[in-house]
């Protein structure tokens, strides 16, 4: 089982500025990427997740600057990037990995606000095409950063929306509100129950350590075999099953109303696509009230029942996840599931504390058995969202 890199984030951004700048930083900002403990696919059907923060994180080094260009360094792309203020204002001017960044300034301007001209480093021990959301990590480490050196007053609960606006209108991906979220408004023990219709949360306590547990995190290294199309595809399907239910997003379906609304239904792949979402919808609930009373291993069949949902109903996942959860369970996971968007990325497991490194070792065996690539893995603890380090 691998864990952190042994140079700290922090001081590879600190390091990075350096060498970019030849001057120190005025702060740190970081971010966390996320795990979804359970809630796919909900986001853009109006329903309801539960993610939380990842103790991997990026980490941005940043000093005002009294030019009129953004200057930011990727420790990961290795190289540096610059663009001005026309080249901001204009969705698509910058493109790659700085598109993020300069996505939260358009942004931000956009708001109406000022923002600061800034020289920026980045680095990240979030892993990239994991479905940690590495994306939303970086914006709201940007974003954050960005905030505090103007002095730019916005209240937390605002921010998430600013970032994912960057995304959507510059960047050019369709997200929900759910990783921005995630990555700005989580708290250390807690999952973060949101409400993607109303947008409302609640801080979940979900204290692994006191209860005695850990939630292995296992990146299966699957190449991501959808890419937009399948995505895309699903999301349409939900749709017109909506439209064709006369309902306004499938959130408002609920379980006992499940068997009428499948019957109206022709199409058998719209009719899984929809049985998916709406018990997915009350997996969500049920793991929210489960964790009101502290039963968290009771979670773990739910967790499993959604990635089997995910299997069977949504045609989301691939033999390498299904691989790391069946060895999961095969090994004492109380529950395991594949977490994202589908089609490769990440497992989490619900283990027993001592019980994390032999799980990881049985599914590297699994994997090894099969001849897929060797998986890593971490343990999770639910840690904050961005903020301030110096």
């Amino acid at each position: 089982m691998t864990g952190q890199p042994d140079e700290p984030v922090t001081e590879r951004a600190t390091a990075g500025f350096t060498r970019a700048y030849g001057s120190q930083p005025a702060g740190l900002w970081a971010a966390p990427g996320r795990v979804n403990l359970i809630g796919e696919h909900t986001d853009y059907n109006d329903g309801f997740v539960l993610p939380f923060a990842l103790p991997r994180r990026t980490v941005v080094a940043a000093a005002p600057d009294s030019g009129r260009r953004w200057t930011v360094w990727s420790e990961q792309a290795g190289e540096q990037v610059s663009f001005g203020r026309a080249q901001a204002a204009e969705p698509g001017r910058v493109g790659g990995w700085a598109a993020y960044v300069a996505g939260v300034v358009w942004a931000l301007y956009e708001a109406g606000l000022d923002v600061p001209v800034a020289r920026l480093a980045i680095a990240s021990d979030v892993p990239l095409g994991a479905g940690l959301s590495s994306s939303a990590a970086l914006e709201a480490a940007v974003l954050t950063a960005l905030l505090d050196l103007g002095k730019l007053d916005v209240p937390v609960a605002d921010r998430p929306a600013l970032a994912q606006r960057a995304e959507n209108g510059y960047v050019g991906m369709p997200c929900g509100i759910m990783d921005q979220s995630a990555s700005i408004r989580c708290r250390p023990d807690h999952a973060l129950f949101l409400d993607c219709r109303t947008l409302e949360v609640e801080q979940v306590p979900f204290d692994l350590g006191a209860a005695g547990l850990a939630l292995l995190v296992v990146d299966s290294h699957a190449p991501h075999r959808h890419v937009g199309g399948e995505y895309a595809a699903r999301r349409t399907a939900c749709e017109s099953a909506a439209a064709a239910l006369g309902v306004p997003a499938l959130r408002d379906v609920g379980t006992d109303q499940l068997d009428t609304a499948l019957a109206r239904l022709d199409d058998p792949v719209v009719r899984r696509r929809v049985r998916h979402v709406v018990t997915e919808n009350q997996r969500v609930r049920e793991t929210v009230e489960l964790l009101r009373a502290g039963r968290l291993p009771e979670i773990g069949p739910l967790l499993t029942a959604s990635h089997q949902s995910m299997r069977d109903d949504f045609e989301i996942t691939v033999p390498e996840v299904d691989t790391a959860v069946e060895a999961a369970l095969a090994a004492g996971a109380y529950g395991a599931r594949m977490t994202g968007g589908g089609f490769g990325g990440c497992v989490l497991a619900l283990v027993d504390r001592a019980a994390a490194e032999p799980v990881a070792s049985a599914v590297a065996k699994a994997y090894a058995e099969r001849g897929f690539r060797a998986p890593t893995s971490f343990t999770a603890v639910p840690g904050p969202g961005a903020r301030r380090l110096s």
